[in-house]
Parts: structure tokens; C-alpha cells; sequence
């Protein structure tokens, strides 16, 4: 089989970035904590446990250490409550996600009632929609934003991880809401390059093979794109996980990965596929 890796698999800038000071934190031993898991990834996190990093679900259970925020940042208060216990700080929060705090921060210091586009449950929308200081609303898609009330002024922002499509759309539907209307695109750049390198790559092969936390957002975004176009599109954490029952009459395998998912992991189910693809011979 021809296995083709898409050029843009695995971490994006921010993710790097944040592993980065985490392991950096954690080479220094002592209590260190991250508030919520760094990034989605399960096998990051594991590997930061086996050095003593903890995960935390509430700030108030550290009293001291180092505490490090995760790439997708928290809420306003959280990091208010992080510095008051004088802990030590490793904000690794995404610099694109930063940017939409504090976009949603100055538009409602400015009169405007805030749409932001994403998933309400997810913890980046979580903790951007914490910064509003006035009106606030959560919408997933057009439809949704066409249900909003009559606004005088909106600013929309939009969760990092969103297609481009999604916030024309609740913009669009926006119109219609609001006398002013002021829009920042705070999607990531990344997001949308591999979205479409995934779509590319998913019409010339015969299988893809999708690798990212299962509770990745940007991962199963992409795993949804690809099986628009191609049905057998399967989308796994780890090696173990691959089905040789799939690579059956297969010529061509692609294969992607979240924004969240590291290079060892990759490396690992490329190998296994390898192996796959020997046994077929054999």
C-alpha cells in the first residue's frame, strides 16, 4: 500500500507551545498542576502524570506549586482565583485563543452583546465566554443565531476551531439582528489548512485514517470532513486501535491528525500500518 501523511498532521503552533512549558514545568519537579487536561490528548496527559503533573478540575484544590494553564485557557475567574493563592502561573493558553478573550473582554466594555460561534460545552468557548462583562450568547450555527433576540450592537467572535463557513453563516443570520454589527475572525489559521489539505488528500486515496483525542474537537472536525468524502474514514487515538479488516483491497491509505496529536503517536500508527500492510503480503 502507499501510505501518504498530510504535511500538516499533528501539533499546531499553539499545542506545541504548550507542551512545551509544560514539560518544561514538570523537569522542574515540585507540586505542579494543570487546570484541565494541557491539551486533548489522553497520551500527553498520561506522560505528564507519570512526572508528577497533575490534573486539576478546580484551582481551589491547589494551596501551592506551580499551576499551568491549558492551551484552551480558562475562565476569567479561575485565573483570577489562580493568582489570589499566589500560586506560580505557566499561562500556556493558545495565543489565538487569548486573542478572543480578549476581543469578547473590549467589545462588551464597548456596549456590544456578544455572539460567539462554537460548541457552548467546549472548554475554550467556556472560558472566552467568561470575559463578557455584558450580554453573551453561544450559537453552533446560522440557524441557531437566527433565533437570537434584536440586538442594538453585536460582536461576534468565533472559537478557534470553527470553519470559516459556520461564522459567515450566524454573521449572515446576525444581519438581520442588530443595527451595528462588529465581527473578529479569531478562527486559526490552522484549523482551516488542515481541513482542507485533509479534503485533498481524502479524494485520491481509498482509506483514511484519522489520529487525535477523541474528545478533540479540531480531530473530529476533521474526521467529519474527510467522511463526507470518503466513507471509510476511521478515526483512532492510538496504534492498537487500527483494524487490518479495513485496509482490505486498499491501494492507497491517507492519513491526518488533530491539531492535539503528537509526532510519536503518528510515528506509531505508521508503523503499525506498515506492519499491516506486510502481513497482507506475507
Amino acid at each position: 500500500m502507499e501510505v501518504i501523511l498530510a504535511k500538516q498532521a499533528g501539533f499546531c503552533f499553539g499545542v506545541k507551545r504548550a507542551t512545551h512549558l509544560a514539560f518544561e514545568a514538570a523537569d522542574k519537579k515540585g507540586e505542579t498542576y494543570t487546570l484541565g487536561p494541557i491539551i486533548h490528548s489522553p497520551q500527553v496527559v498520561q506522560r505528564l502524570e507519570e512526572m508528577g503533573v497533575k490534573v486539576l478540575g478546580d484551582v481551589n484544590d491547589a494551596d501551592s506549586g506551580t499551576i499551568i494553564i491549558r492551551s484552551h485557557g480558562v475562565a476569567a475567574e479561575e485565573l483570577e482565583a489562580a493568582v489570589s493563592k499566589n500560586l506560580e502561573i505557566v499561562d500556556a493558553t493558545c495565543p489565538f485563543v487569548k486573542k478572543a478573550q480578549e476581543h469578547v473582554e473590549s467589545l462588551s466594555l464597548a456596549g456590544y452583546d456578544v455572539v460567539v460561534v462554537g460548541d457552548a460545552d467546549h472548554p475554550e468557548v467556556q472560558g472566552i465566554v467568561s470575559y463578557a462583562t455584558g450580554r453573551v450568547y453561544v450559537v453552533g450555527s446560522g440557524e441557531e443565531a437566527a433565533k437570537l433576540p434584536r440586538m442594538a450592537k453585536i460582536g461576534v467572535v468565533a472559537q478557534t476551531t470553527q470553519s470559516f463557513e459556520n461564522l459567515k453563516d450566524v454573521v449572515y443570520a446576525c444581519l438581520a439582528k442588530g443595527g451595528e454589527i462588529r465581527v473578529y475572525h479569531t478562527i486559526c489559521d490552522a484549523t482551516a489548512v488542515r481541513q482542507e489539505e485533509a479534503k485533498a488528500l481524502a479524494s485520491k486515496v481509498d482509506c483514511m485514517i484519522v489520529i487525535g483525542g477523541f474528545n478533540s474537537a479540531n480531530t473530529k472536525r476533521l474526521a467529519e470532513v474527510c467522511s463526507e468524502l470518503l466513507p471509510r474514514t476511521h478515526h483512532i487515538e492510538t496504534a492498537s486501535q487500527l483494524d487490518s479488516s479495513w485496509f482490505v483491497g486498499v491501494e492507497k491509505v491517507g492519513v491526518t491528525a488533530g491539531a492535539s496529536t503528537p509526532k510519536w503517536l503518528i510515528d506509531e500508527v505508521l508503523d503499525r500500518i506498515a506492519e499491516i500492510d506486510r502481513e497482507k503480503i506475507g
